[in-house]
């Protein structure tokens, strides 16, 4: 039997997806303006080092950050090679339920046992970013009790352990460029919760698939076909299950009423969750959708890839020719034209990001 991964070290990059669930996260998605890459890539070479700075203050709070890029802010900053999996998330239109796409191009995903400290990192990542990247999408999440999310269930039994958990998450030689990163699929899910609390506990059960109070799984010839854990169980042509993480968090506002889950997945290919949602909201087949999206409506949804933090730190602090380098909103140095320099040609020395065999190329 395989033991589950503990005491991971604090970290940045995909080394901290396997990090163990704390009482406390807070998820940030940026866009970032345009001409604002080379302050992005700036900051994103300099994350190790803030959450080192915040996290040294309170050690045992095991404080990480896992840094993702969108399909669209890679070709911006990056460029070829990118990784085999990035892509726009395209949502999932069924009969009834729809997964959205939403806007995004960097995701923060920090955690630690306190609050404080994951919003300091949060207040000192959006200080850097001010005036070149705009917040989005921001969520506070909570661990409830013993992980259950605010439908009253444990979430997140299913995830692997040990080896099993790195097969799950980490790229392998398949894709040899970007060995060790990983991709995450988020999505915020608001929940109608007066219409769930109505639902008898045993209707609960079989739209989950899974004992409320025990948190056991029903038998297969008790758990309905369109419960959230048939439709979220995917086998390859061999039969073997294909796994991901999750980390769910519950957030809620009790002003405004909004209650919610923060669905976070991470896995070696995007393909994986892209299944599973598939058959959560067109249905396999085509019609049986999951029964718990009658009570949770998934609001946002977006597609990053996240690098090794030896990836991020390696990135060059020198500003590549072919890119612009924005100003903030405020100042008033007008910001300098790309194409300024496009009749010198680049020394091929420069064109180096210092990481490996990723190139710079025009934008």
């Amino acid at each position: 039997m395989t033991e589950p991964i503990r005491n991971v070290p604090p970290a940045t990059g995909s080394e901290a997806v396997l990090a163990p669930l704390t009482e406390a996260a807070i998820f940030l998605v940026l866009t970032v303006d345009a001409g604002a890459e080379q302050a992005v890539r700036e900051l994103l070479a300099d994350v190790s080092g803030l959450r080192r700075s915040v996290g040294f203050r309170i050690p045992d709070g095991d404080l990480t950050c896992v840094v993702g890029l969108g399909s669209e802010l890679w070709d911006r900053l990056l460029g070829p090679p990118r990784p085999a999996g990035l892509h726009p998330f395209s949502g999932f239109a069924g009969a009834r339920h729809t997964a959205v796409a939403t806007t995004g191009d960097l995701l923060f995903h920090i955690r630690a046992h306190r609050l404080d400290l994951c919003f300091e990192l949060a207040q000192r990542l959006g200080s850097r970013l001010l005036g070149y990247a705009q917040v989005v999408d921001e969520v506070h999440g909570f661990k409830s009790f013993d992980e259950r999310d605010l439908l009253g269930f444990v979430d997140g039994t299913e995830n692997p352990e040990g080896a099993a958990a790195l097969e799950a998450v980490m790229i392998g030689d398949d894709d040899p460029e970007f060995v060790g990163g990983s991709y995450v699929v988020v999505q915020r899910y608001v929940h109608d919760l007066d219409a769930w609390d109505a639902l008898p506990v045993a209707e609960q059960e079989r739209a989950i698939g899974r004992t409320k109070l025990s948190d056991i799984e029903l038998a297969d010839d008790v758990k309905p076909a369109n419960s959230h854990l048939a439709l979220n169980t995917i086998v390859d042509d061999r039969g073997v299950q294909q796994q991901i993480m999750r980390f769910n968090m519950p957030f809620g506002r009790v002003g405004t009423r909004e209650f919610g889950t923060y669905f976070i997945g991470y896995a070696r290919t995007p393909e994986v969750i892209e299944q599973m949602l598939t058959n959560m909201f067109i249905g396999n087949p085509p019609g049986n959708y999951d029964r718990i999206l009658d009570f949770s409506t998934a609001v946002t949804g977006n597609l990053f890839f996240v690098p090794t933090a030896e990836f991020l730190d390696d990135l060059s602090p020198a500003a590549p020719t072919e890119l612009t380098t924005a100003q903030p909103a405020d100042a008033q140095t007008p910001v300098a034209s790309a194409n300024a320099q496009s009749s010198a040609e680049p020394d091929a020395g420069d064109g180096s990001l210092n990481i490996g065999s990723l190139r710079e190329v025009p934008s």
